[in-house]
């Protein structure tokens, strides 16, 4: 899906979203976490926590031990997952299991988590370590987009090295297409070319031309993005030039980047966020999208598998995820998302973190640049589940079993957008995520966008307020 994670699992990235832990909101788990007086795994061992289900937990932990004991062969590896519904509800759990005084060293976390993590102070900034070891990681920022790695800083630090990412580009059928008579479509088509294929793919019985579901990532969010809109006010914190002017110089495509995205007021019910959700509206009563549900890019998956939906939003992570549904290479194909008044992207990253309680942060330092080394990638994201953060990874050979013909979009969105941002995720995300879910489907049920946009700006100040 943020794309990324989990790792090597069968989840969809971002699938239904909901409010986590009993009631408690994550801020207060977070708060009561940032209490605990746990110092992290024993002496012996190094705990991992990962997004996904445990049998999958065992198979990247047995991977990955042969390489851990290189770096020290007295320690045993071990990564816990935690299963969940979408990152807001991974991370509640995280949060009560850290409250409870078992924190881990390490933990998988994308760009959702990123600024509850770094703003209750639970994990450790990078700084220190990049700065003593840039030397050796020179190799890695050059094969890095600044995007990716501007995600993943908050307030002038960085917290994690990006592994992973996925932009919401557009995948398409193309036997759907072809027997529709419709040209594939290419890199700089709009958004009327995709109504226009939408009306022809629309008129096959049983099949819907565009699919999509409810959620922040890749929903009717991207069509916000082209629309120059956004939930909150965009803006970037002072500071990173201790990693920009070394990691980065003379790279153009590092020229103003900060210390990462300080989101800001909610701007929710804006005209162009309102006309965006009101586009989507329109679609379905055009009759070419279905009243979308809650939930993931699985159910998108399984329905796109067997030419019933004719376009959908998806990263990298679509490539594996189709081709494990059994759809050959071939039968779909990606391209960039529509422009409208832009063709801005939107974009989630992964990456991992350093808890500040452990007491094996050196150790987990060497853990995390083994984990954005070119051949553990594989190791960590086998069969294409999502797009690698390194350039050069993105390459024929890795998407010539599985497609997609055009796979070169999947990176170039960062490259030839250069005003693709991330998806809004500031520490309050879990509010905003689940004001979002409500709030769209309340839209679409009622064909009413402003009013339930009126309803998100007030959700939102107060999530704001409260954070």
């Amino acid at each position: 899906m943020t794309g990324i994670h989990p790792p090597g699992g069968t989840l969809a990235r971002r699938t239904l979203l909901k409010a986590g832990a009993g009631g408690l909101s994550l801020a207060a788990l977070a708060d009561l976490a940032a209490c605990s007086n746990g110092g992290g795994s024993s002496s012996k061992s190094l705990k991992m926590l990962y997004f996904g289900e445990q049998a999958a937990a065992t198979q990247l932990q047995n991977r990955l031990q042969p390489q851990i004991a290189k770096l020290d062969s007295s320690i045993k590896f071990e990564i816990s997952a935690i299963n969940g519904t979408d990152w807001n509800d991974f991370l509640a759990k995280v949060l009560t299991q850290i409250a409870a005084g078992t924190p881990p060293d390490i933990i998988s976390v994308a760009t959702e988590g990123l600024q509850l993590m770094a703003s209750k102070e639970l994990a450790l900034p990078l700084d220190d370590y990049v700065t003593k070891d840039l030397p050796a990681l020179k190799e890695y920022f050059a094969d890095i987009h600044p995007a990716l790695v501007e995600s993943m800083m908050y307030q002038g630090h960085l917290w994690e090295l990006p592994d992973s990412f996925n932009a919401g580009n557009m995948f398409y059928s193309t036997e759907l297409f072809q027997r529709a008579g419709v040209v594939p479509p290419n890199e700089s088509w709009t958004l009327q070319d995709f109504e226009t294929a939408a009306t022809k793919i629309a008129k096959f019985k049983g099949i819907n031309a565009f699919g999509w579901v409810v959620r922040l990532w890749g929903s009717w969010t991207s069509f916000m993005y082209a629309n120059n809109a956004n939930l909150l006010e965009e803006g970037k914190y002072d500071g990173g030039d201790w990693l920009w002017n070394k990691a980065y110089a003379g790279d153009a495509a590092a020229a103003g980047r900060k210390g990462g995205w300080k989101w800001g007021a909610p701007t929710a019910n804006s005209d162009a966020t309102v006309e965006a959700l009101n586009y989507m509206i329109e679609l379905t009563k055009k009759g070419l999208s279905p009243s979308p549900d809650v939930g993931g890019g699985g159910t998108l998956q399984g329905l796109f598998a067997s030419n019933r939906i004719g376009m959908s939003i998806g990263g990298g992570f679509w490539a594996g995820g189709l081709a494990n549904a059994g759809m050959k290479n071939g039968s779909f194909d990606v391209t960039m998302f529509p422009k409208w008044k832009s063709q801005r992207h939107l974009f989630g990253a992964g990456g991992y973190a350093i808890f500040k309680s452990s007491k094996k942060k050196d150790l987990a330092w060497e853990v995390l640049k083994l984990l954005v080394k070119p051949d553990t990638f594989d190791l960590v994201f086998p069969g294409n589940v999502t797009t690698p953060g390194r350039k050069s990874l993105v390459t024929a050979a890795r998407y010539a079993k599985t497609g997609p013909k055009h796979w070169s979009v999947f990176y170039d969105t960062l490259t030839k957008h250069p005003d693709t941002a991330p998806i809004p995720a500031p520490p309050y995300y879990n509010a905003l995520a689940t004001a979002l879910n409500q709030r769209t489907t309340q839209a679409i049920s009622s064909g009413n966008a402003k009013a339930a946009l009126d309803g998100l700006q007030s959700d939102l100040e107060k999530a704001a307020g409260a954070s």
